[in-house]
């Protein structure tokens, strides 16, 4: 007795999964590396001026904190990093359009003037820059 064959209508979908999984891996290996867009940062000797009168926080090389205020004829106070936030929100109650402007010390972790900086957000300055020094021409 011979047995007719017939031919089958499905297809593998198999190896189109296996070739899906692989590609998905390599995408997902390779995502960390690919950087989306580029960020021009501003360059010292391209720094316009500083504002008038802005509220400075100074970041020293040991890690202290001292507040200069321009505004009040450049009085100055050292200031506890947990006092920070809420001086700085005290001061910009009275001055709200103040700008804050950051001075940090070369030496000075980028780790701490992140953390002066997410400060002052907090606080509510709107305005947060960094103060630089120009390049001499």
């Amino acid at each position: 007795m011979r047995r007719v064959r017939r031919s089958i209508n499905q297809i593998n979908v198999v190896p189109y999964i296996d070739v899906m999984l692989v590609l998905l891996v390599i995408f997902m290996v390779t995502a960390p590396f690919i950087n989306p867009s580029q960020v021009e940062l501003p360059s010292v000797g391209k720094a316009g001026q500083a504002p008038a009168a802005p509220l400075e926080v100074v970041v020293r090389a040991d890690g202290s904190l001292l507040l200069r205020d321009r505004a009040e004829q450049g009085h100055e106070e050292l200031i506890d990093p947990a006092r920070l936030v809420h001086t700085v929100r005290a001061r910009l109650a009275r001055q709200p359009r103040q700008p804050v402007v950051i001075s940090a010390d070369k030496s000075v972790r980028y780790e701490a003037v992140m953390q002066v900086m997410d400060g002052l957000q907090r606080a509510g300055a709107a305005r947060v820059g960094l103060l630089v020094r120009p390049s001499a021409p």
